[in-house]
């Protein structure tokens, strides 16, 4: 600090001690050597209001006392040799009105005192607040929220915060505001922007105050910076994406032949439809209903290999998942033909109970294809090894009501191969644990990432007659029957 500052510093507090003294002694010189017939001393609550602003509570409590010593001292000189009468009165209404003031403005004091430390400790912490009132005003704005944002207190007290922090809601503002109304509470993610341009992802928690008559006061807003979280984030979710993908593109790997059987099927039948046609068109009288039935079944069976080449394509290609509405049974249509050879080269028996109403959810098509393919690719490959017994596979859709009333849409895999071991029972969806001599040990890990993404869980048991059973959870869509 410069020796001018300290100057100004030291002299300031002088004028601030000298003038309470220079009222007081004003008011005992008006009061004592005039001939004015009116309360003078009730003047004196202007020194000890003026007293509070830079003495501390005994420091008050003192002027108040010196105070009331000029106002007593002032009667006795003027009116001591008298009989009590109206300027005792006076006196003592004074007296009394020095007092009460003296009182309220040491708790005012302390209140404010209180209220200081409260806001020096809110200073403290790294997390930005600030509180604003219901027209979007900031009117407090901690250190953290300069040390975050970059603008200082007089420059941020004053402005809309919205405005000023170039605000980006998840939610349509007015949701917010009403579920900030009602439950006096909200949390949820922000976009902000710094004073230098940065763009910060927040955690914000929201908390509204009302005055004792319920009315709508302000609002105090706590942020957390977690742009740098979000971008881990970000990264682990793409590499986890990546992961996935290539997880699909080994399945199919695995069914390659199943795959050319589920291509060349149709278009075998193309090709042998199209023969029929060119018979029928050679006879001396062409057989038109033929051709037309024959031209048909081509079209349809074109149809099917384009479908079959477009789920082939949809699995293997690298996408940003996108949750749309789903219906379960679909899933399963169109992961079964994918595997119908493998069924058929194994010689299993293919067992489907797709509930009606069909459950419909919301999620990522792609991803749950490939986890309900992961999980019938296993089930396969386990019964594939079994010697004696029935080689049955099971896939059923339902749903149901869990603990707490919520609807759940289920998917159970099951199947009639060796079951699970004790000892892999706990580590079956750990990553890189596998029981399979050339396995990589991230499907069923990469099936309970996708779907805890989507809000479910999923569990494997043994069965009672033999093998083992997968189970996926998946919330309901509301208003879809259960």
């Amino acid at each position: 600090m410069s020796n001018q500052t300290v100057a100004k510093t030291r002299s300031g507090a002088w004028f601030y001690a000298i003038l309470p003294l220079a009222v007081a002694s004003g008011i005992f010189f008006i009061d004592t050597f005039t001939k004015l017939d009116i309360a003078i001393a009730v003047l004196y609550v202007v020194v000890v209001l003026v007293s509070a602003g830079f003495l501390n509570r005994k420091g008050v409590l003192a002027v108040g006392g010196i105070c009331m010593f000029l106002a007593v001292l002032s009667y006795l000189i003027v009116h001591g040799n008298m009989e009590p009468g109206s300027p005792a009165i006076r006196c003592v209404i004074s007296l009394c009105v020095i007092a009460i003031t003296t009182f309220l403005t040491v708790t005012n004091q302390k209140a404010t005192q209180e209220l200081s430390s409260q806001a020096a400790l809110l200073d403290l912490t790294h997390d930005a607040i600030f509180v604003r009132d219901m027209h979007d005003v900031i009117t407090y704005w901690s250190a953290g929220a300069e040390e975050l944002y970059g603008w200082r207190r007089e420059e941020a007290i004053g402005r809309r915060a919205t405005e000023l922090l170039n605000t980006r809601f998840p939610i349509a503002r007015e949701a917010i505001d009403e579920q900030l109304r009602s439950t006096d509470r909200w949390q949820g993610e922000l976009g902000h922007r710094t004073r230098d341009g940065r763009e910060l992802t927040v955690t914000s928690r929201w908390s509204l105050q009302r005055d004792e008559r319920g009315r709508l006061v302000a609002t105090m807003e706590t942020n957390s910076d977690i742009t740098e979280h979000k971008r881990a984030e970000d990264q682990l979710h793409q590499a986890r994406s990546q992961l996935s993908h290539v997880n699909r593109v080994a399945t199919l790997g695995e069914l390659t032949a199943s795959i050319a059987h589920e291509v060349n099927q149709p278009l075998a039948a193309v090709v042998t439809n199209g023969e029929a046609c060119l018979r029928w068109l050679s006879r001396d009288e062409p057989e038109l209903g033929e051709v037309q039935l024959s031209v048909e079944r081509m079209i349809s069976n074109g149809r099917r290999a384009s479908e079959v080449v477009a789920r082939l394509r949809a699995l293997a290609r690298k996408d940003v998942p996108q949750r749309v509405e789903l219906d379960l049974n679909d899933i399963v249509d169109d992961v079964l033909p994918l595997v119908e050879r493998e069924i058929f080269r194994h010689r299993i028996k293919l067992v489907v109970d797709l509930a009606s109403p069909a459950p419909r959810v919301l999620g990522d098509r792609i991803q749950l294809q490939q986890v309900l393919l992961n999980l019938v690719v296993n089930a396969i490959q386990a019964m594939a090894t079994t010697r004696n017994g029935p080689r049955t596979l099971t896939v059923v859709s339902n749903t149901r009501l869990d603990d707490s009333g919520g609807k759940i849409a289920t998917l159970k895999v099951g199947d009639t191969g060796p079951g699970i071991a004790p000892e892999a029972a706990d580590r079956l969806f750990t990553a890189f644990y596998t029981t399979k001599t050339d396995g990589m040990g991230m499907g069923l890990s990469i099936c309970r990432s996708i779907i805890e993404a989507h809000g479910g869980r999923i569990a494997a048991a043994p069965r009672p007659e033999g093998g083992a059973c997968f189970v996926l959870e998946l919330p309901l869509l509301e208003g879809v029957h259960a």
